[in-house]
């Protein structure tokens, strides 16, 4: 049987993303509470984490309400999906990084600031 938490998150989930089919949430029990995990589609990564994490941090303070009212803490957690727009963004980062600039030495970078 899924528990309440479990279900009131797919619930908010499936209510805001394009692409519900692809939501999933797993539930975890340990010594420090519930982990719920949840896996969404890339283009739906935006949608739940909101301006500056604000949807995000409201779906979180619900589920501690939900949790509270069965003595349970209640932990959410977002897996970055594959092809996620923040894994693109690393990897162009790491292609375009220049190997030169980063290997100069103290007297290459004395020259530059003409001390």
């Amino acid at each position: 049987m899924q528990e309440e938490d479990q279900v009131f998150l797919e619930f908010v989930v499936k209510g805001l993303v394009d692409h519900p089919d692809s939501v999933k949430v797993q539930r975890t029990v340990d010594e420090m509470g519930v982990l719920l995990t949840l896996d969404i589609h890339a283009e739906d990564m935006g949608k739940i984490i909101g301006r500056s994490g604000n949807t995000a941090k409201a779906i979180r303070t619900l589920l501690r309400v939900v949790g509270m009212k069965h003595n349970a803490r209640v932990n959410l957690k977002i897996n970055e999906p594959e092809g996620g727009l923040r894994s693109q963004e690393a990897a162009a980062s790491r292609e375009e990084a220049p190997v030169s600039d980063a290997a100069k030495s103290l007297d290459e970078a004395m020259a530059d600031l003409k001390i």
